[in-house]
């Protein structure tokens, strides 16, 4: 089963589809409609544009979720494929994120988190083209742009600021220039979302932006699920980890400080998540592009078969106990 994902065809899409679907069934057996927190003045405005063909119908709100979660794993694994991070292409990286993203409801149901992911996937694509690009001052402010609009949708996702200065030192020589420019991209969307909202009359908002919370509960009501669900995700981590060993060594070094920067960003948004109140149980999707990433080498080892199958099958079980557990 593991060469359907791993085979480059066409073909693997539709596959690909498929199983978004199957593995969607819980969410989409219990759809629900968008939540829209108090003072999340941008979230609302994009919940009310879709509102005029959707209605508010739950249903709809979660297969458009469940599409939008196939459309950014195809995305997320162009990323891989196009930035050369290892292999022959393959469309393992948009398995594993369809497989990631279904361990939770949550995850599937239409969110601010959800289209915080197109920003994040967004961002990290510009990041890892950072050495790449002809035209880098446009490509940094372009990078600065979207990893702020993510902040104004997830006030947390600020810590992503840092990651686009981790990148420049990683990816390019130091020029000042580029560093001002990341700056000045960040701050256009800042300074165009006030403006509007000065325009009607709404500037006292910005005061609710900031909302800081935790996300390490001081009970836990399901063990079973958390304590199996982060062991199966750390497993599958170690393997990639271990199955990225020979393409570390193989790559160029432009490869590996490629590897470094997802993994700062992989741990950032571990930060990120935790830095969020527990109620928001979606904020975990942060991870999961990165993770994804990390995770791909070990479906991908050709010395050893039966360590990709492993991998592949173990990915599935973890599915199948998410699903069965989770309350």
């Amino acid at each position: 089963m593991l060469s359907l994902v791993r085979n480059n065809s066409p073909y693997t899409v539709i596959i690909l589809l498929i199983i978004t679907l199957l593995v969607k069934l819980q969410a989409l057996g219990h759809p629900v409609a968008p939540f829209v927190p108090e003072h999340h003045i941008f979230f609302q405005t994009i919940v009310d544009i879709f509102n005029v063909v959707l209605r508010g119908n739950a249903f709809a709100y979660t297969l458009l979720a469940a599409v939008m979660i196939f459309a950014q794993s195809l995305y997320l694994n162009s990323i891989f494929v196009n930035r050369r991070l290892a292999g022959k292409p393959t469309y393992t990286t948009a398995f594993l994120y369809i497989i990631l993203t279904s361990i939770l409801p949550e995850f599937t149901y239409f969110s601010e988190i959800l289209l915080l992911n197109w920003c994040i996937i967004g961002g990290l694509d510009s990041l890892l083209g950072f050495h790449q690009t002809n035209k880098p001052r446009m490509h940094v402010f372009n990078t600065g742009f979207i990893f702020s609009v993510a902040a104004l949708l997830h006030f947390q996702t600020a810590g992503y600021f840092l990651l686009i200065f981790i990148a420049l030192l990683l990816l390019r020589t130091f020029n000042p220039g580029e560093w001002a420019v990341a700056i000045i991209g960040y701050l256009t969307p800042i300074y165009l979302f006030t403006g509007t909202l000065f325009l009607f009359d709404k500037l006292d908002t910005i005061q609710y932006l900031p909302q800081i919370g935790l996300s390490l509960p001081r009970q836990i009501k399901d063990p079973l699920y958390v304590f199996g669900t982060i062991t199966g995700i750390l497993v599958l981590f170690v393997m990639g980890i271990y199955g990225l060993q020979d393409w570390i060594h193989k790559g160029g070094v432009y490869t590996r400080r490629m590897w470094t920067t997802i993994a700062f960003a992989f741990f950032i948004s571990i930060l990120i998540a935790i830095g969020t109140d527990i109620l928001e149980k979606s904020i975990w999707l942060v991870v999961m592009p990165a993770i994804s990433i990390i995770v791909t080498p070990a479906l991908m080892v050709e010395k050893t078969k039966w360590f990709s199958n492993f991998a592949f099958y173990f990915s599935l079980l973890l599915l199948v106990f998410c699903q069965l557990v989770v309350n």
